[in-house]
């Protein structure tokens, strides 16, 4: 296993508030926040892009930088005026500097110093990942480490163990496309559009998810990694040979029969980990944790062997500065900072620092 990402000396008992202004700009969701000792959201501003992209049938990266340059000024007032502080007020400016599209976060980062400097606070660069399993604080106060969490979202899956606050053991992660995106690409296939993970939700809810079995991949040299480019593979097959025979395609029954499949290899593994660890707290995060099929079965699953299930709210689960800001206390508390020659990271590996 990978073990990674260790800080040191937190102060977990300090009563001194502390207030982070948060930037997020990794992908087509422009967002800030105002957050308060890691757990306490004062704002939490999203202008997303998301209308627009679906133009295109995904995010183009171009264009999401140019709309970031368009209304990250505006989204950080936004924050401070719902949270009632300036920024003199803040006691640092953190910001997500990867992973994620490199002009997207350039924007962020770029923004994040000038405001940083120029208001003579502190620079914090965030990991997005990391900013998603703290995103898990801010709605479960008596949420702590040491527990297990996964991370399923359209660029990432991670099964990782939190140790302490910012140290993550990596368990297992996709050896192919993530989670989020073969929802994506098979409701792009079945003519659902973007984005895919609400719309194949949605008509699984119509759908028989016993209609089409679809493979479950395992990977033989860790049982804790996934694989989803072969369910993917299977679902435009199995569309092919509809049309092939002039076969009616039931998108609905496909969109259900493939969510069980990917469902129930996350929630295997999830709890094949939780049980060879002995976790008694488990948690998920990233925009496909706000998937409801994936929600009742974790939760089921987790009752069942007496784990505690957590989660964030759906607004938390997708991209979002507050997730960021939770994060970034945790950081300032044990004293990192960065220079301003923060700069982004479009490929960062959860742990990695500079």
């Amino acid at each position: 296993m990978e073990d990674i990402g260790i800080l040191s000396g937190i102060n977990k008992e300090t009563d001194k508030e502390t207030v982070i202004l948060a930037i997020e700009s990794s992908c087509d969701e422009t967002a800030a926040a105002v957050v308060k000792n890691g757990r306490e959201v004062l704002s939490n501003i999203i202008s997303s892009q998301i209308d627009l992209h679906t133009l295109y049938g995904g995010v183009v990266p171009e264009i999401a930088s140019r709309k970031h340059i368009e209304r990250i000024n505006q989204v950080i007032e936004e924050a401070l005026t719902e949270a009632g502080m300036a920024l003199e007020d803040m006691d640092a400016v953190a910001v997500t500097y990867g992973p994620g599209l490199v002009g997207a976060l350039l924007v962020g980062v770029a923004e994040a110093k000038a405001i940083a400097y120029g208001a003579g606070k502190p620079l914090i660069g965030v990991h997005h990942i990391e900013g998603h399993i703290s995103a898990n604080y801010i709605e479960n106060k008596d949420l702590e480490p040491p527990f297990l969490c996964l991370v399923v979202s359209g660029g990432h899956t991670h099964l990782v163990k939190v140790t302490d606050y910012g140290v993550y053991e990596i368990l297992g992660r996709t050896r192919d496309d993530a989670a989020g995106e073969a929802f994506d690409k098979v409701a792009r296939a079945i003519g659902l559009g973007y984005p895919g993970g609400p719309k194949i939700e949605k008509a699984a809810q119509k759908g028989n998810s016993e209609a089409v079995t679809f493979p479950k991949a395992k990977v033989a040299e860790n049982p804790y990694d996934f694989s989803f480019s072969g369910v993917k593979s299977a679902v435009l097959n199995y569309i092919n040979g509809c049309r092939m025979k002039n076969i009616p395609i039931a998108a609905e029954d496909i969109a259900a029969s493939f969510q069980k499949a990917v469902t129930e290899v996350l929630i295997e593994h999830a709890m094949l980990a939780a049980e060879e660890f002995q976790m008694d707290k488990f948690a998920i995060a990233g925009g496909v944790a706000s998937n409801s099929a994936l929600r009742t079965g974790m939760e089921k699953a987790c009752a069942e062997r007496n784990i505690k299930f957590f989660h964030p709210s759906p607004v938390f689960c997708t991209d979002n500065a507050a997730m960021i800001g939770t994060a970034a206390y945790y950081e300032y508390q044990a004293g990192r900072r960065d220079g301003w020659d923060l700069n982004a990271v479009p490929n960062l590996k959860l742990g990695e620092r500079r």
